[in-house]
């Protein structure tokens, strides 16, 4: 999917400024950063950290993805917001229930990479947002939005934070910021991404370049 020339203005100061920030917080925090010993997502090599205090808009979404969780039994007719809104989703991650687990990813990729691309700007009127499943299934989204309803789907499913990372990274192809689901299976590294069909292991694409990854436990600064 192409990206819009706005996006392309604003990759470049967001890719620079992730880098510096989270260089700072790596280098500066020898407790809460450890090294990953060898080289790992896309031949990068991995500083993990525990400080999550810098990823506020995650936070958000996850906070607000909970908060919704909770309302599961509020009927249709109610004016507040209820997960009967989610019927769509509901269903369908039902329907995966029986399903191995290589076929749930493939299925979850297909589902959201149905809807449309649209940038943040048109959608929320703010630069960048991080939405929930029920907003990106609601108003669609940019690619971080496609790489969160594919990580907070497959959770419900039951995966576990620990073998998922949201990947933020440069894609020098387009010379754009980028970002997609990482699903750890074994040895491999599997894909997730609203830009390719189907689901590939990493070590086929050649043209992304890592800056960071991040789920619920954690984050990791990527280095080449």
């Amino acid at each position: 999917m192409r990206f819009s020339v706005q996006d392309r203005k604003l990759a470049p100061r967001l890719i620079a400024l992730a880098m510096v920030a989270l260089a700072l917080v790596a280098l500066s925090d020898p407790a809460a950063a450890r090294r990953v010993g060898g080289a790992s997502l896309f031949g990068s090599h991995e500083v993990k950290s525990s400080r999550m205090s810098l990823f506020p808009k995650w936070r958000g979404t996850l906070s607000r993805y909970f908060d919704e969780r909770k309302l599961a039994d509020a009927p249709c007719t109610s004016t507040v917001f209820n997960r009967c809104h989610l019927r769509e989703w509901k269903k369908f991650l039902k329907g995966l229930r029986g399903e191995t687990r290589a076929e749930q990813i493939k299925l979850v990729n297909q589902f959201m990479n149905r809807h449309r691309y649209i940038i943040d700007p048109r959608n929320y009127g703010v630069p960048d947002y991080w939405a929930t499943p029920r907003q990106f299934l609601t108003r669609d989204g940019d690619c971080e939005d496609y790489a969160i309803a594919k990580y907070l789907s497959l959770r419900a499913l039951g995966f576990k934070p620990r073998q998922m990372r949201i990947v933020v990274l440069q894609d020098l192809n387009l010379s754009t910021a980028h970002a997609v689901l990482v699903v750890y299976q074994g040895r491999r590294k599997l894909i997730l991404d609203n830009q390719i069909k189907m689901v590939v292991d990493h070590a086929v694409i050649r043209h992304y370049r890592p800056i960071y990854s991040i789920n619920e436990e954690a984050w990791w600064l990527h280095r080449m």
